[in-house]
């Protein structure tokens, strides 16, 4: 199994826990500040070598929510979560298979919660292989991204060793009886190459260094920054607090 080398050298992880000023309509702006170090952990996110910005900026929610996949879950949840992603990082993996299904479980399917993910393609190649074959699987039908988005993730197999090459996203199409033809168009015409590559300045903008990163958009729009592959009891607190106001 290959890892990503970065996320190797932090060393022991850490969780990242912060709270963003509010945002007050889908058009308006926040003030995106520093996290605030809340506790360690081993759940170590992939990392890119930038840096985070070091003062306040105003930005935009529609970072947040544009350049995105569709919904997952009912579109008036009053809790929004947001997640960068790469399909080849091993703790968005790691997350997909030890958390995602319960917060999907306890929180979607009882319409509490909806999920957003937004691609942060930093790995490799075929990382944007990846992220292309989920948009053009959504060109076939209402569900589809979220389906690909899984037969990624469950036949993840490393970092940059050929498994998400283009000739096996091909196949993961037909595994979900798409239409071959028609994929394969999209793919080879890179339809939705400005869609990855907002949504990884998208991740810029908002000071992102590693995937997976979480944003939780409470029901009074207060914003919760989570980094690192957290276990759920840390997006359940997160999703219980927001609830009860």
């Amino acid at each position: 199994m290959n890892v990503h080398g970065p996320s190797l050298g932090i060393g022991a992880g850490i969780a990242v826990i912060s709270i963003l000023a509010a945002f007050f309509a889908m058009d308006s702006l926040v003030s995106y500040t520093q996290p605030l170090l809340i506790e360690d952990s081993t759940a170590e996110p992939t990392v890119q070598p930038s840096s985070a910005p070091t003062s306040p900026q105003e930005i935009s929610s529609a970072v947040f929510t544009n350049n995105a996949s569709p919904i997952l879950g009912d579109k008036n949840a009053p809790i929004t979560l947001v997640e960068f992603g790469d399909y080849q990082c091993f703790f968005c993996n790691k997350f997909f298979h030890d958390t995602e299904e319960k917060i999907v479980n306890e929180y979607v399917r009882t319409g509490k919660v909806k999920i957003i993910f937004k691609d942060y393609t930093i790995i490799g190649p075929d990382s944007i292989t990846a992220a292309h074959g989920s948009h053009c699987a959504d060109e076939q039908g209402l569900g589809l991204f979220w389906d690909y988005h899984d037969i990624l993730y469950d036949n993840w197999n490393g970092e940059n060793n050929g498994w998400a090459s283009p000739e096996n996203i091909v196949g993961f199409a037909r595994d979900l009886d798409l239409d071959i033809d028609q994929f394969t168009e999209c793919m080879q015409e890179k339809r939705h190459q400005s869609k990855i590559i907002a949504s990884g300045q998208d991740a810029s903008t908002l000071g992102l260094t590693g995937t997976p990163a979480f944003f939780v958009i409470g029901k009074d729009n207060q914003i919760s920054k989570i980094q690192g592959a957290q276990p759920y009891e840390v997006f359940q607190r997160i999703f219980d607090s927001e609830l009860e106001k």
